[in-house]
């Protein structure tokens, strides 16, 4: 197994690029801080507030102003100024014109999906920062509305036009306790340059492969006497280390093995059966066996995966969306494809939640639905995110007017520019602005994509659920009836039925 360079975080920045303002590399910029070459978590964030300001690991934060709406929310991936910052600025921009003296800013939280959560989780339950609205992972709805540490919101936030499964994400218990913001949804990202050196005829996945065709491809170019590519090692790479991406891609295999058969029934108790458990595994395993998989996938996360691929240490790549703008920066059309992934995708993404302790709820839902609108969505979708609504991907009339990019055909964000003054933005986009695979490949993507399980107890689901999965990529790994009786017993602990 090839060890790790630790020139990983500074190719990483490479890859990200001009656009995100090297976001994963190793220097997280001069705003953001310090990062994370090994992929260690974030030592500080600064907040992209309007006003500015700083919060630190385990900091909370209270309004600058009387009459400040502060959203609370993880890092916004595309950067300091990024999209979210720019909507709020268009709201409050909105407030001026109507000469109202409420104002909201946004707080990025420091850490990991995890310790953001568990910030959150502390703020508002003592009360020690007056978040009013927050930007919850869509597993964390169904805790912190069970805890009573959000509020439940009008049915008429999510209409029809919300993609359904999106939409079902921000329920629990029969009532509407968030909005979505972003959505995501495993994609399978892969190097038509390498294909196309293996002489394969075809390099338009576009309409989805299975895993079998996925491994036959990894054959060809892997094949005896043939030219591999420059610095090529294996044929896939995804998230594998010790935390949620290893959940997220086992949820991905059980679901794919059990024809969608749910681990947790609606109301968040256990289901699994030890020989779903059983069949779920030998499909992680078969994906995950070390003649395909990139060694360092076990240990890897986001950023780790995504360099390595950028690199062209593999041909193949489970990501996220935002993925795709990522790439483009320093990979062409010509060398980079996108498909569905093979098997059931996981739903993830961010929803917008009322804080029970906000004193400026009326204010808080306008400013959510404004941030969720239909003019919202189209923005997020042009900056790299999945949006929620169906209208960004359908509606050629429906555009964003926070700022023009620059090429674009209709108003849009505007990416960061590089240092020589050209656009930065080299992501293909269709005839209307979009990026060019939004509605043919990541709209179908989003209808289809399944749902990790819901429950107030999803954190110790999660490190349950990783923590045994762990023991399958280790150097004497148990058969997976074994393995599926432990996890069963273990999953049983934690979610008492």
């Amino acid at each position: 197994m090839r060890r790790r360079r630790r020139t990983s975080g500074r190719v990483h920045g490479r890859v990200q690029g001009r656009f995100y303002g090297r976001v994963h590399g190793r220097v997280y910029g001069r705003v953001h801080g310090r990062v994370y070459g090994y992929g260690l978590a974030l030592a500080l964030l600064l907040t992209a507030c309007t006003g500015g300001g700083q919060a630190g690991p385990g900091a909370t934060v209270s309004p600058g102003a009387s009459g400040d709406i502060v959203v609370a929310s993880g890092r916004d991936v595309t950067g300091k100024g990024g999209i979210r910052q720019q909507l709020i600025d268009a709201w409050n921009a909105q407030q001026d014109r109507e000469h109202s003296d409420v104002h909201a800013r946004l707080v990025e939280l420091p850490g990991s999906a995890d310790q953001q959560r568990s910030q959150l989780l502390g703020a508002l339950q003592s009360g020690s920062a007056q978040y009013d609205v927050v930007n919850l992972d869509v597993t964390w709805v169904p805790e912190f509305a069970a805890a009573h540490l959000i509020r439940p919101l009008p049915d008429a936030l999510v209409d029809a036009d919300v993609i359904k499964s999106v939409a079902s994400t921000a329920r629990w218990g029969g009532k509407l306790y968030a909005v979505p913001f972003n959505s995501d949804v495993g994609l399978l990202y892969y190097r038509r340059d390498h294909l196309k050196q293996a002489h394969v005829q075809d390099t338009d996945l576009s309409k989805g492969v299975t895993w079998r065709q996925l491994r036959d491809l990894i054959d060809a170019v892997e094949a005896p006497g043939r030219s591999r590519p420059k610095g090529y090692e294996k044929g896939w790479t995804t998230q594998l280390g010790p935390y949620e991406g290893r959940t997220v891609n086992g949820i991905e295999a059980f679901l794919s093995a059990t024809d969608g058969a749910g681990l947790t029934d609606e109301n968040g108790h256990y289901t699994a059966t030890v020989q779903q458990l059983t069949d779920g595994l030998a499909e992680l395993r078969a994906r995950t066996q070390g003649a395909y998989t990139l060694g360092d996938a076990v240990r890897s996360d986001e950023g780790e995966s995504l360099t390595d691929f950028a690199d062209g240490r593999t041909a193949f790549l489970r990501h996220w969306p935002y993925a795709y703008r990522t790439l483009h920066q320093s990979l062409t059309d010509a060398q980079l494809g996108v498909a569905p992934l093979p098997g059931r995708a996981v739903l993830g993404g961010q929803n917008l939640a009322l804080a029970g302790s906000s004193q400026q709820a009326d204010k808080a839902r306008e400013l959510i639905q404004f941030l969720t609108s239909k003019e919202s969505e189209r923005c997020l979708l042009d900056a790299g995110f999945a949006a929620t609504r169906e209208t960004a991907y359908t509606a050629d009339d429906v555009t964003c007017g926070v700022a023009r990019t620059p090429g674009a055909a209709s108003p849009s964000v505007s990416p960061s520019a590089s240092p020589s003054g050209e656009s930065a933005d080299r992501m293909p986009r269709d005839d209307h602005g979009r990026p060019a695979y939004a509605r043919t490949i990541l709209l179908p993507a989003l209808r289809r994509a399944v749902q990790r399980p819901r429950t107030p107890l999803y954190g110790a689901f999660t490190q349950t659920f990783a923590t045994e999965l762990g023991r399958l990529f280790s150097d004497d790994p148990p058969g997976d009836a074994e393995l599926a009786a432990e996890l069963d017993k273990e999953l049983r602990k934690a979610l008492p039925g």
